[in-house]
């Protein structure tokens, strides 16, 4: 029982970082470039639900707080690419990483001064609650983490594979020239899929939020759902699902089995041993690039 309550912890907490991970490869998918500053649009997303929900902020139903959070971090994601890194057009991309990497200190500084950095808790109607199967007990939010990851990584995955805007975001990925030249709108493809990130990563903060409480420096948890990414295969949707449930499952194995200071490490020396032996990641997604 003890090793099975590890694993579902273990799938619970991948699947957050596996939804983070999707972020990193939706943006990556569709303009080459490395948000690094989706961790904390998911630490955004969850403060706003919870500036929403709670009754001392807001006081909205939780059902109904959850898809404004979402709409909200869809229109924040698509301004940002609209306003901001189009201007960044012609730019090198070690330019547009610095630029996320400023954008994430902004966004924990913006969260500190306006819900304090103490650690909150989500009024969340599935927090709690816990489901009994024989001598196993499920918390319901470790439940619906894994049920929303893996129906949402399925929807996506589909989405760029059967729909003509998920293959144009690939198209423009590919030469951003000549899918404009096939009449493809690039500019609003990479705005679109800045907003579905941000979305996403406002689903993966309601889900981390409902398990624990947060504060600003949860979207640090980037950095460990980056590493997930490569694991899994940056540019693989599948991948990141995968590397994000791998990353889950040492965590608390290790905790378990081997002493804390070196359970800390596990994680970053399996990312290690993979760029070393599979640098393209478990699902390595590698392609020609047509001209």
């Amino acid at each position: 029982m003890d090793v099975l309550q590890l694993i579902v912890s273990g799938l619970a907490n991948g699947c957050v970082y596996g939804l983070i991970a999707l972020g990193f490869v939706l943006i990556y998918k569709a303009t080459e470039a490395v948000n690094f500053a989706q961790g904390d649009f998911m630490m955004l997303g969850a403060f706003i639900t919870l500036g929403l929900t709670n009754s001392e902020f807001m006081g909205l139903p939780f059902w109904l707080s959850v898809p404004i959070a979402i709409l909200i971090m869809g229109m924040f994601g698509y301004l940002l690419d609209m306003l901001v890194l189009r201007r960044m057009f012609g730019q090198s991309q070690i330019a547009v990483i610095m630029l996320t990497i400023a954008l994430g200190f902004v966004l924990r500084f913006a969260a500190g001064l306006i819900w304090g950095h103490e650690p909150k808790s989500l009024e969340s109607p599935i927090a709690g609650v816990d489901v009994r199967l024989g001598g196993l007990v499920l918390g319901l939010d470790e439940v619906a983490v894994i049920l929303v990851t893996v129906l949402l990584t399925i929807v996506l995955y589909f989405y760029f594979n059967a729909t003509k805007l998920g293959i144009a975001m690939q198209a423009a990925s590919q030469n951003q020239l000549a899918a404009y030249y096939m009449g493809i709108p690039v500019k609003r493809v990479h705005s679109l899929i800045w907003a579905l990130a941000g979305a996403v990563a406002a689903v993966a903060g309601v889900l981390f939020a409902s398990k624990g409480s947060i504060d600003p420096s949860t979207g640090l948890l980037g950095i460990k759902a980056f590493a997930a990414a490569v694991i899994g295969g940056f540019g693989s949707l599948p991948g990141a699902l995968l590397g994000g449930i791998i990353v889950g499952l040492i965590e608390p194995f290790a905790s378990y089995y081997i002493a804390a200071g070196y359970s800390q490490i596990m994680p970053y020396l399996l990312l290690f041993l993979i760029l070393v032996f599979r640098p393209h990641g478990i699902l390595a997604q590698v392609h020609r690039k047509k001209v």
